[in-house]
Order: C-alpha cells, then structure tokens, then sequence
C-alpha cells in the first residue's frame, strides 16, 4: 500500500510542525493522483497560515486535515500525475498550481483544457478560483524547465508587482514625481520597481531596515536606497507616492506628516510585518487617505482593455525578462537554496516562523 505523507502546522502555534503519513486511498472515478515534485516556501505562506481563516482565502481551507486543531500548507509549486482515469489527463503530465507540502494529493479534476484543469473537490468550491486552477507545463509559454525553482518563487508575487506597476503608470502615478516604496528588499517590492525603473516620470525609493541597505541599493532598480529612520531627509516639496509593502503604521503616519498634501497617493500592496493595516482603522492625520491595491481588479480592467490573452503575454515577457535578471550570475537578486524531503521542509517552515531566513534568499522543497 502507498504512503501519503504532509506537512502539518499547528494553528495555534505555527512552530509546531509534524509529519503526519497514512495511506493513499483507493481512486474513485474522476479523480487523479498527482506527486508533488518540488515547492516555494516563503515567509507570504507563513503570513496567510497565520491569518488561515481570512473570508477572502481561507486558507487553511484548501486541503483540510482531519484534526482540528492542524492545517495542511499550501504552496506553489510543480506536480506530476501518478495515475488517473479523467479524459484529457495523463500519467506522468506536470502541472504548475497551489499544492500541498505533502508526497502526493489526490484531486477531482474538472473544466480540463488545454491549459490544465480546476481542481473540483467539493470543499474548494468556494475558495477562491485562481487557487482551484493548475496549469500544463506543456502549453504554459513562460514556463521553462531549467527555471521552475524561479517560476513558483516568483511567479504569484510577479503578478502583484506586474499589475501594481501598471496600475501606477495606467494612473500616471497620480502626478507623482517620485515612489516611496517600504519593505524594499521584498520579492514583490523590488519586482514592482523593476517593471518602472526605466520610467523617466518617476525617481524610485527604496526603503528598507538599516541593515539591508547595500542589498537594495546593489540591486540596482532604485535610484535610492534609505534606511526607514532616513525618511524625513527626503524633499518634501516633491510631489510624491507611497507604496506600503510593510504594514507599519508608525512608519506611514511618519510618511504622511513628513509629505502632507504632497503626497499625492498612498496605497499598501501587501504586508511583510501584518495584515492588520489592510483595515486602514488607524488613518494617518495628514495626506491623503491610504487605498488598498487588489490585483485582481487592475487584471479584471486590463482585461478589458487589451483582451486577456494580451494581458498574458505582457505578463509572460515581464516574468520572464524579470527571472533572468533574478539570477544573473554576474550579480543575482537572489540565491536559490534547495531543501530535500518533508523533515528539511519541516525544519524550513519553523526557521521562517521564527524570522530566521535571509531577504537574499529563495528556498524551494524538492519532494519527487
């Protein structure tokens, strides 16, 4: 008999971990059996786990245990199919998705396409929909092989800093003459300011904690690299926009009173530190009032205006074009590490709880 093994995080207390193995049930029809072959870890998988029961991903909800008080984690990643009997699918086809940290999965795939299939589990039927949706590798033109430990590390912040790097040009940047951008040496903050750093409207800030200020300032995608406790040495007559990607009240109201009215846009795109800020309850006393910044909308919008198959192009030349600049062995933004096996997984999941991982750093779990 198989063995089916995962990765459990206690929800009280994400630096609990266990493995947990049973066996792998019989397949009923119209459903396949899929091995999870290789997965990003990154603190955004510690972030959401720690707000599980969110209405808008809950996500601790994509592949329930049968223990309460333990959730199974999700992460992006590559899988291959063991064997299935659904039409249209294949054994030893690889698919890009949103796994479990587990040896293998067992799903109910419908809506197969060329593109892939959603997977139609009862349980996911009102989870969020790009999450159900796994992609063939075979008919994914950004996809290289030599390049997935790149494409799961980046590819779901890309899309944020893609479109929130449109939506500021498509906005032009709402008569900013420069972008302040927090938590500068995030994945999804330097990827933004990769999609405007050729933009000659706008100088780019990165602010960052004192001690990464050479990692920013070496990437190379901003024209200035500050610590956070430097912000008040800014001009404050130039027009300017802030980007929060860190959910730091103080550092935003600091923000906001040092600008005033000539900070012409603030908008937070994610939190490194909490997702408490998304609220927007502590409304800073100056400027103007902080707006949230959803991908999906600007997509829904370019979707519209370009026609979805476009907006899939620009997106793969960006992915793309911003992977090889990731690994430049000249000067790499960042070095991959690899961690074999659900013990090394487990061992990563408690070092990023604890804050212990290196901004320089991707760390992808090899399983099959």
């Amino acid at each position: 008999m198989k063995t089916l093994s995962q990765l459990q995080n206690n929800k009280a207390d994400l630096q609990q971990a266990r493995i947990h193995s049973e066996a792998i049930p019989e397949l009923q029809a119209g459903e396949a059996l899929l091995r999870i072959c290789n997965l990003a870890l990154t603190t955004n998988n510690i972030t959401y786990a720690a707000f599980g029961e969110t209405p808008h991903l809950r996500y601790w909800g994509f592949y329930p245990t049968n223990d309460q008080a333990w959730f199974h984690m999700p992460a992006w990643g590559f899988a291959e199919i063991v064997e299935t009997s659904v039409e249209g699918l294949h054994k030893g086809e690889r698919f890009y998705g949103f796994w479990p940290v587990a040896s293998h999965v067992v799903m109910k795939p419908v809506r197969v396409s060329e593109r892939g299939f959603y997977d139609g589990a009862e349980h996911r039927l009102e989870l969020t929909s790009a999450y159900n949706q796994y992609q063939r590798v075979s008919t994914d033109a950004a996809y290289r092989a030599e390049d997935e430990n790149y494409q799961m590390l980046l590819r779901p912040l890309f899309i944020t800093s893609f479109m929130l790097a449109d939506f500021l040009q498509d906005n032009d940047f709402f008569g900013a003459r420069r972008i302040v951008i927090s938590s500068a040496s995030s994945k999804t903050a330097y990827g933004t300011a990769f999609c405007l750093e050729n933009n000659p409207k706008v100088e780019l800030i990165g602010l960052t904690s004192s001690g990464n200020t050479d990692f920013v300032d070496n990437l190379g995608c901003y024209q200035r690299a500050m610590a956070y406790d430097e912000v008040e040495q800014l001009d404050a007559s130039v027009p300017t926009l802030y980007v929060d990607f860190s959910g730091n009240n103080e550092l935003r109201n600091r923000i906001h009173a040092h600008f005033n009215d000539n900070l012409v846009h603030s908008c937070f795109a994610g939190s490194s530190q909490n997702h408490e800020h998304l609220s927007a309850a502590d409304a800073p006393a100056h400027g103007p009032a902080p707006q949230p910044y959803f991908a999906p909308y600007q997509i829904k919008k370019r979707n519209a205006d370009w026609g979805a198959a476009e907006v899939t192009r620009k997106f793969n030349e960006a992915q793309l074009a911003f992977i090889q600049r990731v690994k430049n062995p000249q000067q790499p933004w960042m070095l991959v590490n690899e961690h074999v096996g659900l013990e090394q997984a487990k061992k990563l999941v408690e070092d990023l709880v604890a804050g212990r991982i290196d901004p320089k750093e991707g760390h992808a779990v090899v399983l099959g």
